[in-house]
């Protein structure tokens, strides 16, 4: 007996139908990082572990090793190190960055689009397997601060052209929580962090709670609440921060720098970049400014999109490559879109007409037709069998094909073309035949 196919948890699929809407958003994006002047790369799927290790509080508890049936390490025979699958885009990038520093023009801009791997719980919006999105401006010793302005513009710029609504992208900068935690005493930066990153999933009083345990006074837990509270579309959150009393000169260095970003997202992206002191990004990688956006009436998704900038991750122990990127989760908002919204293509294929076929004897001819189309750059494809008219049209229609073709009969007469939604026919040429731009291409389905 054959095995029983099941799901496999963590590893989604789309149907056609959704699968061209995720292609759809990958080409606006694709299209809004090219015309921002950024190269595309594609890196390996693997890292030596050692270098995946380290880069994240669970990391090591997110990697996938690589090994083969056998159970032994790939490579191990060799005494190469162990590998793992890439949790993400940065760290195989700030690799690639090294490795091939010689051939590269700085500052260097590229984008990624590929699948990441984690081996967290699957829950909705989180999975094991995904693809991702990423932008980044990496430079030699110095990284100019612009480019921190620049980030969540691009990602805004993509967003507006995706059917997702409103949306805001959050910005703080890990110097703020830094120098204050400092300011107030707490020295173990990067542990208040990892908490503090956690007050939307788990709330105030577990925050606290945690703050309280790993040795934080109760005025100091407070302290940090209130500095996570404090948010604004404008500068004002520079007097709110003032106003706690709190001073460090890393904290206003932070203050300055987020301030440069908001300002710019003000002038050029009015109401859309937010100051957001709560956010501070997982990672440890992150030293400046850090970004999660977040879709307007959909908050409790969670982040579909983020990152920020690091000073430290791309060194070869002589030459520091700093850099900022941003990432779209592209998967999480895909199925979200989907599940939560029924987002859909109008069609489960690519094709806009489907060329019938008369008999089989003429079947030539249809492809002569449906060649002649695709040259034209309109897709189409050839009708399956040669059934009656009346099923090849009912074909057409399950799949969303909005135009039938019919080739001329053998006695001479012309071919026509069929809009099976209205029902006009018309004779037509598939040299001279126009469709039409709205139809051309697969669209978005929004309910």
């Amino acid at each position: 007996m054959a095995p029983k196919v099941t799901p496999l948890s963590g590893f989604p699929e789309l149907l056609p139908a959704g699968r061209l809407l995720e292609q759809h958003m990958l080409d606006v994006i694709r299209r809004t990082f090219e015309l921002h002047g950024f190269a595309p790369v594609e890196t390996r799927a693997v890292e030596p572990v050692e270098r995946l290790l380290g880069k994240g509080g669970d990391a090591d508890k997110e990697i996938y090793a690589v090994s083969r049936l056998a159970g032994d390490p790939v490579g191990a025979a060799a005494g190469e190190a162990a590998l793992g699958l890439h949790f993400d885009l940065t760290v195989p990038f700030a690799r690639y960055v090294l490795e091939h520093a010689g051939k590269l023009t700085f500052p260097f801009r590229r984008y990624q689009i590929q699948k990441v791997w984690r081996g967290e719980r699957p829950q909705e919006g989180r999975y094991r397997e995904f693809t991702q999105a990423d932008i980044d401006v990496v430079d030699v010793g110095d990284l100019a601060p612009h480019f921190e302005a620049e980030m969540p513009l691009v990602l805004a710029e993509a967003f507006s052209q995706l059917p997702i609504g409103p949306f805001t992208v959050r910005c703080n900068n890990r110097k703020i929580p830094e120098g204050f935690y400092l300011g107030i005493g707490l020295t173990d930066v990067a542990a208040t962090l990892r908490i503090v990153d956690k007050l939307d999933k788990i709330g105030p009083q577990a925050v606290t709670d945690l703050l309280l345990a790993g040795g934080a006074t109760a005025l100091q837990a407070r302290q940090c609440l209130a500095l996570a509270e404090i948010s604004s579309a404008d500068l004002s959150f520079v007097d709110a921060v003032t106003g706690l009393g709190v001073e460090h000169p890393t904290l206003t260095e932070g203050l300055n720098a987020l301030s440069a970003v908001i300002e710019t997202g003000m002038a050029q992206a009015p109401g859309i970049l937010v100051a957001d002191l709560r956010i501070a990004r997982g990672l440890d990688y992150y030293t400046g400014t850090v970004y999660e956006t977040l879709i307007v009436g959909n908050e409790e998704w969670g982040s579909v999109g983020g990152g920020g900038r690091y000073d430290s991750l791309a060194s070869d122990g002589k030459t520091t490559y700093p850099g900022v990127g941003i990432s779209i989760g592209v998967t999480r908002l895909v199925h979200l879109l989907v599940g939560k919204r029924g987002l859909s293509a109008d069609r489960s294929t690519p094709s806009a007409v489907l060329v019938a076929v008369t008999d089989e004897a003429h079947r030539a001819a249809s492809t002569l037709v449906a060649t002649a189309l695709r040259r034209r750059g309109i897709p189409c494809e050839v009708a399956p069998r040669a059934d009656r008219f009346g099923k090849q049209i009912r074909y057409a229609d399950r799949r969303g094909i909005p135009y039938v073709w019919f080739p001329g009969a053998a006695d001479g007469g012309g071919d026509q073309v069929k809009d099976i939604r209205s029902g006009a026919q018309l004779d037509a040429d598939p040299a001279t035949w126009e469709c039409p731009p709205a139809d051309l291409h697969p669209g978005i389905i929004i309910p």
